[in-house]
């Protein structure tokens, strides 16, 4: 089973290459990321160490978030609500750790997937997401 980064992966990377984007977390990245652009593009930092063309950031910004709300899209066709639930309570350990708040973190943006969903799926596996809980 993928997880939604793998559906994001190749897409955000066309992306960063398309706006001259580039992570830097020290002074030698940065340096390293200036030479391979342009002298005449002017940088802006965009947080968490992610660096890009001033004139393009806004449309970076548009397209990542674009990027991802597809890719949420995609891994639901893909593999389901339940199943996402699922991945992720494993990923997370949940079983392991008897807590499922990061579990939650990694699912609240799917659109129909309610804390009740992961809390009743953690409880027992064989739960079946129903329409209006």
């Amino acid at each position: 089973m993928k997880y939604l980064q793998d559906y994001m992966e190749d897409r955000q990377t066309k992306a960063f290459e398309q706006a001259n984007a580039f992570f830097a977390f020290s002074k030698k990245q940065l340096k390293e990321g200036f030479k391979k652009h342009s002298e005449a593009d002017h940088f802006t930092n965009l947080g968490n160490g992610l660096v890009c063309n001033a004139d393009k950031a806004e449309w970076l910004l548009k397209e990542l978030d674009k990027i991802y709300n597809d890719s949420l899209q995609q891994d639901i066709k893909e593999n389901t609500l339940e199943g996402i639930i699922l991945r992720e309570l494993a990923n997370h350990e949940a079983y392991f750790t008897g807590d499922i708040e990061s579990t939650w973190d990694a699912v609240k943006n799917y659109p129909g997937i309610k804390k009740e969903f992961v809390e009743k799926l953690f409880i027992n596996k064989n739960f079946k997401i129903e329409e209006n809980v």
